[in-house]
């Protein structure tokens, strides 16, 4: 719906909440909409601004003259917006300074001075647009640009405002607050509706886009709603069991080790990881073991180690075997 698009961008309707990808609609897409921005980046095709989507699907603004004129709606405007993990779990609201243009205050936007109106252009009477006819051996073809005199507007200042000089808008210096939901990844994005550009002599305003960019963790790894985290214990620990404390996003916890725990095996936390879009859920820490060997040992260490040695039995021959699997596997043999 517009409510979710406008609350959480693109995500709010594509169901596409996970790791590093941007996603696509899966509803709430205007065609027009579309269409307007890919004739806005390629300059028009040479058709002028709007001039195509004017015919097929009535766009434009009408003037007092009956004829349309050039859609003057402001420019969309976009921030990039760094989130720690922390933050990406539970949600936050960030405060974003940015410049701007907004609607002159003396005019009210109509870029005319006290008074003065606006008078139609005498070129394009008002539509904004030009229609060249051409004609060659294929037939006749007819060329429809945006009016050179009134910049597409289909209207003229000849009085202009002091203050914006004609144009409407003066720039300003703002901070506007975004409140960005839990479980938001790498791309997505959040349009704030109006907070854009204010149009050219009363148009519409642009929007805001918020883009959302991830910032690395020097002890997590995202996958998904899920993070990952390693934990070093000691043979001791690996081979009789015990408890280790492990740091997750809101604190320390403790995880109990069973004895006989190997290099690699993982333990699930539950309701450590982040927050799902759309939901009260939250995904899981997950603990990667690793055995840690001690560099240096003092005399006491050695002795203890000795003894153990002389007790301890043969690595059984599974545990090598399982090594050379892993090892072909990594190499793709």
């Amino acid at each position: 719906t517009r409510q979710q698009y406008d609350q959480f961008g693109h995500v709010g309707v594509s169901g596409q909440g996970g790791f590093g990808g941007t996603g696509g609609f899966a509803g709430g897409f205007d065609l027009n909409d579309a269409l307007r921005a890919f004739m806005r980046d390629f300059g028009g095709g040479g058709f002028g601004t709007g001039s195509i989507l004017d015919e097929i699907f009535g766009a434009g603004t009408r003037t007092r003259g009956g004829g349309r004129r050039r859609d003057t709606r402001g420019e969309d405007l976009k921030v990039r917006v760094k989130l720690t993990l922390e933050e990406i779990a539970v949600g936050t609201e960030k405060s974003i300074k940015l410049r701007r243009f907004k609607r002159c205050s003396t005019c009210n936007g109509s870029g005319a001075a006290a008074g003065a109106r606006p008078q139609r252009c005498p070129q394009c009477n008002g539509s904004g647009q030009v229609r060249h006819v051409s004609r060659s051996l294929f037939g006749q073809f007819v060329n429809v640009t945006s009016c050179d005199y009134c910049g597409g507007s289909g209207e003229v200042v000849t009085n202009p405002c002091s203050t914006c000089r004609g144009s409407g808008r003066v720039e300003e210096v703002t901070t506007i607050s975004v409140k960005i939901p839990a479980g938001v990844a790498e791309g997505n994005y959040i349009p704030l509706r109006g907070e854009g550009n204010a149009g050219m002599r009363g148009g519409e305003s642009g929007d805001l886009i918020v883009l959302i960019e991830e910032k690395l963790h020097e002890r997590f790894v995202r996958h998904g709603s899920n993070i990952i985290t390693e934990v070093p214990i000691t043979f001791a620990t690996a081979a009789i069991g015990g408890e280790a404390e492990i740091e997750t996003l809101n604190g320390k916890v403790k995880l109990k080790i069973p004895a006989g725990t190997q290099t690699g095996r993982v333990f699930k936390i539950k309701g450590h990881g982040l927050g799902r879009l759309r939901s009260n859920a939250k995904g899981d820490l997950l603990v990667k073991t690793s055995v840690w060997t001690p560099e240096k040992l003092n005399s006491e260490q050695k002795r203890l180690y000795k003894q153990l040695a002389e007790v301890e039995e043969q690595v059984p021959r599974k545990v090598a075997k399982s090594f050379l699997e892993r090892l072909r596997e990594s190499l793709g043999v």
